[in-house]
């Protein structure tokens, strides 16, 4: 367990680490550079996930399967809330099934915390989830970065998950038309990092409608850009930390 400084979150366990560019949100991916700069401290695992392209590393597409890392949270007595696979991608095609349903007995094992799962490939997510059990403690979510991925809402409302939650970062573009219904909760966020594509306040206004509009919590975590701190996480005057609601 790796303690976050991620505003939704408490906590970040990584049983698999790798990944591959699948779609825009992933071109300033900050787990890229963070897997860069582990592997040449000599950390084992990740060593061979990113290659170096010009001026920035991207992934090379090999993915590393952590089995040490499985058990851990069984060891975490503390609550709290976990973020899984930060450096990854739990539902890529790379990850066998069999190995998700490891994290998921793992998961089903510690009901103390909870377990926050993102993923840009929502179908396949839809399709295990329909076999694995449901578990109260475990909510599901996709990333949509744009107008142009906002069909993975439909794959995400089609997954069987207590919370079903929606991380609008980075937010490139405009996502006017998103349907939020039966989403529980909306993270919006600019990108941040040397690289950051900016973001524009009515991009956020029209997230904002659209959560008012299907009663879905709505957290706001940063305007992002080169310096993220400087810039703050203030929208329409006040900090925006809503939760899931945990009665539905």
């Amino acid at each position: 367990m790796a303690e976050s400084s991620i505003e939704w979150t408490d906590a970040t366990w990584n049983p698999v680490a790798g990944c591959t560019v699948l779609t825009a949100g992933c071109t300033n991916c900050y787990a890229m550079r963070m897997a860069a700069r582990l592997a040449s401290m000599g950390t084992p695992k990740y060593q061979g996930l990113t290659r170096k392209s010009g001026e920035r590393y991207v992934w090379t597409g090999a993915v590393s399967l952590d089995d040490a890392a499985i058990d851990a949270p069984r060891a975490w007595r503390k609550s709290k809330l976990i973020f899984v696979n930060s450096m990854s991608d739990l539902f890529q095609e790379a990850v066998p099934a069999e190995f998700i349903y490891r994290v998921w007995a793992t998961m089903a094992a510690t009901p103390h915390h909870t377990y926050q799962i993102l993923t840009k490939r929502p179908e396949r997510m839809a399709a295990l989830s329909a076999a694995l059990p449901l578990l109260k403690n475990v909510w599901l979510g996709t990333s949509v970065e744009n107008a142009d991925v906002l069909g993975r809402l439909d794959d995400l409302r089609a997954t069987r998950s207590v919370v079903r939650f929606v991380s609008f970062e980075p937010l490139i573009g405009s996502v006017a038309d998103a349907d939020l219904t039966d989403i529980h909760w909306a993270i919006v966020g600019g990108e941040s990092g040397p690289r950051a594509r900016p973001i524009r306040e009515d991009w956020i206004d029209e997230i904002y409608e659209r959560c008012d509009d299907a009663g879905t919590a709505f957290f706001f975590k940063q305007w992002g850009g080169r310096n993220k701190k400087a810039a703050g996480r203030r929208f329409r005057g006040q900090t925006w930390d809503a939760m899931p609601d945990l009665r539905i």
